[in-house]
């Protein structure tokens, strides 16, 4: 039987950001996941603070320079990747000069948000899926784990729901206690529209969309959640809840690849 594959949609990795619950599990679970004779893909943004000689990342030209248009403005993609020293795991990094080269993670020198994460998330979400489709590699499975990647499940089950690449895929939401405090605002709204994912889909949530609206979207379009940390937002994991999901509770810091394996093989219908 072929390995199952899973393609994990991460906010941080650690060694390319600084150690934390977040880029700790970026690297962790891929790896303990892999061990478990599943087939990998892992991929990131490129943040501005990222060293890339250090890390020794360079361009796909193959995959890179595609436009897409956010919002009626057209922004290249750029796919650099590099390998976890000491792993067998390969990380693509999604990378725009805008959104990403010329900044730092969620906030800016003086600790701000930018005004534009919301739209930054669009731009990260629709390169992995254009970039793994371009692939051609078809995953039974997409792990989100960051607020980051949080409009994948709604991109997969309606932008890309007929992409061969995805027409099977099942989508699981880890929820972290890292969170963002300023509303998105107007530009991610519009800049989500792409094909099947219509701003009107956004109707049914609060129209101050912030952190947890932007939760509530990605648990909605999600086959499965994990609590992927011991301080979640308890309104997200409530929520959760009310909707029946699977959920995989707190495996805890250690020895967590067999819960998550066990969790894959409930979320594809393989329970042993």
């Amino acid at each position: 039987m072929a390995a199952k594959k899973v393609l994990f949609i991460n906010q941080e990795i650690i060694p390319y950001v600084p150690e934390s619950e977040l880029s700790l599990l970026g690297k962790n679970l891929p790896q303990a996941i892999q061990e478990k004779g599943y087939e990998i893909r892992t991929f990131m943004p490129k943040w501005g603070t990222i060293n890339e000689r250090k890390g020794q990342l360079h361009e796909v030209i193959r995959l890179s320079r595609m436009m897409l248009i956010i919002d009626e403005t057209d922004h290249p993609l750029i796919i650099k990747v590099a390998s976890i020293p000491q792993t067998r795991i390969q990380v693509y990094f999604i990378d725009n000069d805008d959104y990403f080269t010329k900044r730092q993670m969620e906030t800016d020198e003086n600790g701000e948000e930018y005004a534009d994460n919301g739209e930054r998330a669009v731009f990260f979400a629709r390169g992995v899926l254009e970039t793994v489709k371009k692939l051609r590699w078809a995953p039974d499975i997409i792990h989100c784990q960051g607020w980051m990647s949080a409009i994948i499940p709604l991109y997969v089950k309606t932008a890309y729901q007929e992409e061969p690449s995805f027409a099977n895929t099942k989508v699981i939401t880890s929820l972290f206690s890292k969170e963002l405090k300023n509303e998105l605002g107007e530009g991610f709204k519009k800049g989500i529209e792409y094909k099947d994912a219509k701003m009107k889909l956004l109707d049914k949530y609060n129209k101050k969309f912030d952190f947890i609206e932007l939760g509530k979207l990605a648990i909605d379009y999600s086959d499965g959640i994990v609590e992927a940390g011991s301080e979640v937002n308890a309104e997200l994991l409530k929520y959760a809840t009310d909707q029946n999901l699977p959920l995989l509770k707190y495996p805890g810091a250690e020895n967590f690849g067999d819960a998550y394996n066990q969790f894959y093989k409930q979320i594809l219908g393989e329970e042993e």
